[in-house]
């Protein structure tokens, strides 16, 4: 009771192993929670994709490395590729659109600031799968994009938008560009001013001063939107299913068909254990690059 009594009167917490009790106390929910729902999951998925599966489609567990053979066939490798690639699509232009927004929201007045913020957080109040839907009629030979190029005389005939990867990237980019700009957001608001006029004050020009000065110092939210676009987006099966069609698999489709259709559990892991390994390296080689921006 002294102990709380002199806590309260200086401020200061509790020291020695109070301290640490009610520490532990105040973690143990979301201890729980990453042991039920994150750990657990993961220790299964890794036993899992060492087991094989017999005639009836149980799963065996036993250790094998037959599973992790055959995800480097040429035919899932060349999946794992086409996934990387429509990620790194979506995050590029994420950035290259991203960028522009998040710079004139975070210089604009704070009442601007905060129109803007609500517009680019409308998508979110309407379901995922009503805007993915959306795209979907826009985007149909009899759809609003074709319908406006058939009146505007620019094509002669319906074009066919739907189940290309021209359709996967745009669902990625529209789904996810929020995750974009708000990081960047973040860093430009914390811009100094005094540095950019120094740079102007030292000769530099809009182009040199944004890209030595301003680019530099916002490089963290860049990092930072980058990893939040690009590590959903390699393993995204819902947007590339309803607007791929089933005719570019990713391989979160393959996934997601070796746990229903195929039933083979074994093998999805296994893709699945791989795709955490990318996230793991993605999450390491994003983290070096933000870590390598604060310290320039």
């Amino acid at each position: 009771m002294a102990a709380d009594a002199d806590s309260l009167r200086t401020g200061l917490p509790p020291s020695g192993h109070q301290a640490s009790w009610r520490s532990w106390l105040l973690l143990a929910p979301l201890l729980l929670w990453l042991g039920m729902f994150v750990l657990l999951p993961t220790a299964l998925l890794v036993a899992t994709s060492f087991s094989r599966r017999d005639d009836m489609g149980r799963v065996i567990y036993s250790f094998t490395l037959d599973n992790y053979q055959r995800c480097f066939d040429p035919t899932w490798l060349s999946i794992f590729g086409s996934s990387i690639l429509y990620a790194l699509l979506a995050t590029l232009i994420c950035v290259v659109v991203g960028y522009p927004a998040a710079y004139t929201i975070g210089r604009a007045s704070p009442r601007n600031r905060r129109l803007l913020l609500t517009l680019v957080m409308i998508p979110f109040w309407t379901s995922f799968l009503i805007r993915t839907y959306a795209w979907i009629s826009i985007l149909s030979e009899e759809g609003l994009a074709n319908g406006f190029l058939l009146s505007a005389h620019i094509v002669p005939a319906p074009i066919g938008m739907m189940y290309t990867p021209f359709a996967i990237v745009l669902g990625l980019v529209y789904n996810y560009l929020p995750f974009m700009i708000l990081p960047i957001y973040t860093s430009v608001e914390k811009l100094d001013n005094s540095l950019i006029e120094a740079a102007y004050d030292l000769g530099a020009g809009p182009l040199r001063a944004f890209s030595s000065v301003i680019i530099p110092l916002t490089r963290p939210g860049i990092a930072a939107g980058a990893l939040l676009v690009f590590v959903p987006a390699i393993a995204m099966y819902a947007i590339t299913t309803l607007m791929g069609g089933g005719s570019n698999p990713t391989i979160g489709e393959v996934i997601q068909n070796q746990f229903t259709r195929a039933r083979n559990q074994p093998f999805g892991a296994a893709l699945g254990v791989l795709l955490m390994l990318l996230f793991l390296v993605s999450f390491i080689l994003m983290g070096r690059k933000k870590n390598t921006a604060h310290a320039t």
